[in-house]
């Protein structure tokens, strides 16, 4: 056994030799030698593998000699044999069969000797282990007698492949050169004008008998002639698809894909209606002429694999259940047993929460300066009086004179710091320089407090935003959640394999609300909405904005593209996947994806507030006060102010009250 293995498929070429010489009459017809011209003209420099359920095959030795020139690689297998070894041995074989790096076409000529069923049935047993189905761009031509060839070629095994021909030879009438005469086919046949009464060519056409899989026969020439008009072998097939009915899974996610269900019933076929999927599909169906029947997925769930087995919308076209979905995401595990198309431009996972609220008016009086501000200022005003007291002391000590009380001090920083000192307390030189540089001090930070306490009483202040899930998780008691369908896909596999311990509390904590429910629960505070941007605006926008585009929601600006792209999923091996793609490319590059995705939602607005009849003038609880208006101080501004007037004036009273006391009790003694 001779292997030579490749990976990139263009062409493949299955050459299903009904004998290796057709027999009439003792007569014999050189098949080897009209493979080899097949070969030279359609497969040079490709990867060949040749396979055949004899051991011994006269044809293969002839097909071998004739293909030494121009052929890059090649595999002779025989089936039988590969079916008898260990599943190991067979598993090691079948995965390097096509894989050649060095060609960029592949060919496989499979020698059909005996026509019995078991043979066969061995035949496409071994191109199905080998996933011959995977890749429909191949060109195979079978080579056989007339009998079963519409069974071949209809034959489930070659399900994918877009290009199938079938050349059916019978007994020849005329005489033949026998084997030994040394006689080249291609100078005895145009002379004696046989071959073109006894070769017909037959072509499986995917959409030809009203959109459903059929046989024409569309040749009866010489075999030479027939190999130089390649156009006429291989039309291009999906330039119309005569109607023919494509199987869609979908589930809805707008503006992506949007439906009304035909029944109540799970796994119900739907009624699409406008979204950006639809509108791709039914341009493509336009062009291509093809018609759809759309279902909902029964289990509501895009796919997660167990053990390489996929539920939801994937499993079914990993078990070829359908012929495509709407709106999916790629990830390596889905690629392995899907094809894939991008569409458009992915949505992206945020949070939403309700905007900042107003900070209360009461505390506008020491907003302008941070919590450790206040605390550095008090200390700075202590350590003052402190050290001017000190340093009188040391003074007096030194070299006498009177002594300055601590009190004393205290208050003089103090009202330095109002901007109202007393007399200077100090009659040293080191303490005038003490009080010099508070002054600078005091200046400094009265001129902040000033300019910053006049914006905060005129732009009140807001609260901190959510941003993402950082913040989240460092509100105390915040609550998040998001919808159940929400958590089926890859969305799940993100959260549940994510090993960033913040990711992981929020996949933890997550709740499951339905979406009314949970816009209701943002509305109420301390919780956030996790979702997609172009979903969830599209909701707000119908339902909780006013007529000048107020809403009480916040989107927060950190954005987590979990998705790498977004389009169709295709089950494996779909003949009319790279035609697909090639029409949403030419949609994408030409920028009218983009426009369907912004018109479709701006549409949906527009129709969902005419049918819920808002209020054009309605204003929303906690919705966007305009700032650009003057603002004219009031008490709700300067309260503040009054607060501590009552504090100061209780305070004064209760020390009143304690000297007198205390003066009571003395003099009572």
């Amino acid at each position: 056994m001779m292997v030579k293995t490749g990976y990139q498929m263009a062409v493949l070429v299955i050459m299903v030799i009904n004998a290796a010489t057709v027999v009439s009459q003792n007569l014999e017809v050189d098949v080897g030698l009209i493979v080899n011209q097949v070969v030279e003209h359609h497969l040079t420099g490709c990867h060949l593998v040749l396979i055949t359920t004899t051991q011994h095959s006269r044809l293969f030795s002839r097909i071998i000699r004739h293909m030494s020139v121009g052929v890059e690689a090649g595999v002779v297998v025989e089936a039988g044999s590969v079916f008898s070894e260990n599943q190991l041995t067979q598993d090691h074989l079948l995965r390097g069969l096509w894989r050649d790096t060095r060609t960029t076409c592949h060919g496989l000529i499979l020698d059909l000797t005996t026509t019995t069923s078991n043979n066969t049935n061995f035949i496409f047993r071994l191109t199905e282990a080998s996933s011959l189905w995977k890749f429909s761009e191949m060109r195979v031509v079978l080579v056989g007698g007339k009998a079963g060839m519409k069974d071949v070629l209809l034959h489930h095994g070659l399900r994918n492949t877009v290009h199938v021909l079938y050349l059916a030879i019978t007994d020849l009438t005329l005489h033949t050169p026998p084997w030994h005469t040394n006689s080249r086919l291609r100078k005895v046949l145009p002379q004696e004008g046989i071959v073109s009464e006894r070769v017909w060519v037959y072509r499986r056409c995917l959409y030809c008998n009203n959109g459903e899989m059929d046989v024409q026969l569309i040749l009866q020439k010489n075999l030479t002639s027939l190999i130089q008009q390649p156009a006429h072998l291989f039309p291009e097939q999906f330039h119309n698809l005569m109607g023919y009915k494509y199987r869609v899974v979908a589930l809805r996610y707008f503006p992506y894909m949007d439906y009304e269900r035909d029944r109540d019933e799970p796994g119900t076929t739907v009624t699409p209606k406008d979204s950006l999927d639809v509108r791709i599909l039914t341009t493509l169906a336009s062009v291509l002429n093809f018609t759809y029947q759309i279902h909902e997925r029964s289990d509501f769930k895009w796919g997660v694999p167990t053990n390489g087995k996929f539920n939801g919308m994937i499993g079914e076209l990993q078990r070829e259940e359908s012929d495509f979905c709407m709106i999916a995401a790629p990830t390596p595990e889905r690629l392995q047993v899907i094809d894939y198309t991008k569409g458009y431009t992915p949505d992206v996972m945020i949070t939403l929460s309700l905007k900042p609220t107003l900070l209360p008016e009461n505390l506008s009086l020491i907003r302008p300066f941070e919590g450790e501000l206040w605390v550095a200022l008090l200390l700075s005003v202590v350590a003052f009086g402190v050290l001017m007291w000190v340093l009188q002391k040391v003074w007096l000590w030194a070299a006498g004179g009177r002594s300055v009380k601590f009190n004393t001090a205290f208050l003089y920083g103090w009202g330095a710091l109002l901007e109202k000192p007393p007399p200077v307390p100090s009659v040293t030189v080191s303490g005038q320089v003490l009080v010099g540089w508070w002054l600078v001090f005091c200046l400094i930070i009265t001129t902040g407090y000033r300019s910053s306490l006049i914006a905060h009483l005129t732009v009140q202040g807001k609260s901190a935003t959510l941003e993402g899930f950082m913040d989240l998780v460092q509100r105390d008691n915040w609550k998040w959640g998001s919808e159940a369908w929400f958590m089926t896909g890859v969305p799940l596999e993100y959260f549940s394999k994510h090993t960033d311990p913040v990711v992981q509390k929020i996949y933890k904590e997550m709740e499951l609300p339905l979406v009314k429910e949970a816009f209701e629960k943002v509305l109420a505070g301390g919780y956030s909405f996790i979702s997609f941007k172009n979903y969830v605006s599209v909701i707000i926008a119908s339902s909780y904005s006013d007529s000048f585009g107020s809403t009480p929601f916040y989107i927060g600006k950190e954005e987590i593209p979990i998705f790498v792209v977004s389009g169709w999923g295709f089950r494996k091996g779909a003949p009319f996947h790279p035609r697909f793609t090639q029409l949403i490319y030419r949609l994408e590059d030409a920028g009218i994806i983009n426009y369907w995705n912004k018109e479709v939602m701006a549409r949906r607005v527009r129709e969902n507030k005419a049918a819920a009849a808002l209020d054009s003038q309605a204003s929303l609880t906690n919705s966007i006060q305009t700032d650009n208006k003057e603002v004219v101080l009031g008490l709700n501004h300067l309260q503040g102010a009054f607060y501590l007037l009552f504090l100061g004036s209780s305070v004064a009273l209760l020390s009143l009250l304690g000297e007198n006391f205390v003066l009571f009790r003395y003099s009572n003694q």
